[in-house]
């Protein structure tokens, strides 16, 4: 459940933030009263706390009663760095991916034991996919999050087989020792697939996205129907385009540099 425990000593702002960590890929539009569940916060104050967020803007209250995420907490969480220079630098790379496959596109980050998805692009041809922008799915079933999970540090990979890996479908590696191998396949070959591992039906193909340091920042990934991907057409288009990202940011530090040093 979202939110902290019924506890009269929290701060304001932790009741706040509970209200808002209501909200999830599950629960994008909750009652007053559900709210206050998963907030685990007096109905009364659920009220108050969300009459405050919605006239600021952070949630909006549709026909129906329902609330859900404000668009002007949207445009503040745009503002993370690695929401503008990535993304902006990933964009024109991940279009020309969307009309080269005519499959989902995704541009994804790793927080904690989770995948951000920073950026989604889709097309009419594209297989249905429950991914969206901003959106968080587990590290282990998905082919981005294979690909942060590899490089991330081995403190990462034990809290997140300690935590336990979920099972999405009959595909899903739930072994710790068959995720360590598959893990050490990702780095060795330089990408990783996710067949039918977190929805039936498709397959993930992801690299390594670097920045200018030569440290994995992102994953850049590509979705498509499990039946016609072919894996290796997939990793020869994503390859070059990571690269293209990184070449990018990394004229844009050099640019920086030189800047500073006049």
């Amino acid at each position: 459940m979202a939110g902290n425990s019924r506890d009269p000593g929290r701060s304001v702002t932790a009741r706040a933030l509970s209200v808002l960590t209501a909200f999830d890929i599950d629960h994008v539009r909750l009652t007053l009263t559900a709210i206050a569940r998963r907030a685990e916060i007096p109905l009364a104050t659920a009220h108050r706390l969300v009459r405050e967020l919605e006239l600021w803007g952070a949630l909006q209250r549709d026909g129906d009663g329902r609330y859900s995420i404000g668009l002007r907490l949207w445009e503040i969480g745009l503002l993370a760095p690695v929401n503008t220079r990535l993304r902006e630098v990933a964009l024109p790379h991940m279009q020309e991916l969307c009309r080269h496959t005519h499959d989902n596109v995704h541009l994804a980050v790793r927080a904690g034991l989770e995948v951000v998805y920073v950026e989604k692009l889709t097309t009419p041809r594209a297989v249905p996919i429950i991914s969206r922008s901003g959106g968080r799915l587990p590290l282990h079933s998905t082919g981005v999050g294979k690909v942060l999970l590899a490089h991330a540090p081995a403190t990462v990979v034990h809290e997140c087989c300690e935590r336990g890996l979920a099972r999405y479908t009959a595909y899903t590696i739930t072994e710790p020792g068959r995720l360590g191998r598959e893990l050490q396949s990702v780095r060795s070959r330089g990408f990783a697939q996710a067949n039918e591992e977190m929805t039936l039906g498709n397959c993930s193909v992801a690299v390594p996205v670097l920045d200018a340091g030569g440290s994995v920042v992102a994953a850049l990934g590509v979705v498509a129907h499990s039946v016609r991907a072919d894996v290796g057409k997939l990793v020869k288009a994503l390859l070059p385009a990571a690269e293209g990202i990184r070449q990018r940011l990394l004229e844009l530090e050099r640019t920086e540099l030189d800047l500073l040093s006049r």
